[in-house]
């Protein structure tokens, strides 16, 4: 059987207060459940940076075909504008990467009232991409998708603040 590997690392400092109260305002911030989803996105963002840092040390050709292919990856996520560089990839954060969950971005769109409803919601299965129900409230949405979310909820059940902030 197949051993599943973590994906992500925790801290090296593990009762370092300053860190610990960060993430506390991060979780309270996004609704996030536990820090295991904080270490995660700092995962992704180590490894986007590292990547970037070793391509700017590299001048040879492969180098850059690489270069254009982590910039359109972190287009394609919306976390990179379009005349990005790498020193924009740099310049990411955790929040960058949080923002474009789906429970985020469910938020942010009206469709729930907070951002802990609109992770209720995706994890009963009430939220679709495109007719694809999705149960995974850390899905990193991609800009193609972002305008093909709905809720199958009657706006009833929902709540009226988010009726009124879909404009409907």
């Amino acid at each position: 059987m197949r051993r599943i590997k973590k994906k992500y690392e925790t801290p090296r400092h593990p009762w370092d207060k300053a860190r610990m109260d960060a993430e506390d305002k991060l979780l309270r911030t996004y609704g996030l459940r536990r820090k295991r989803e904080i270490w995660r996105a700092q995962t992704v963002l180590r490894k986007f940076r590292a990547q970037a840092r070793e391509l700017m040390a590299r001048s040879d050709p492969q180098a850059e075909k690489e270069k254009a292919a982590l910039i359109r990856r972190l287009q394609k996520f919306g976390l990179v504008g379009e005349n990005a560089t790498l020193d924009d990839v740099l310049g990411l954060t955790v929040e960058d990467i949080i923002q474009r969950y789906l429970q985020w971005i469910v938020y942010k769109k009206g469709l729930a009232r907070t951002p802990k409803q609109a992770r209720q919601m995706i994890v009963h299965g009430h939220v679709k991409i495109g007719g694809r129900a999705m149960k995974s409230p850390s899905y990193m949405v991609p800009v193609a998708e972002e305008d093909i979310i709905e809720v199958t909820l009657p706006l009833e059940k929902i709540g009226k603040g988010a009726a009124v902030e879909a404009g409907e």
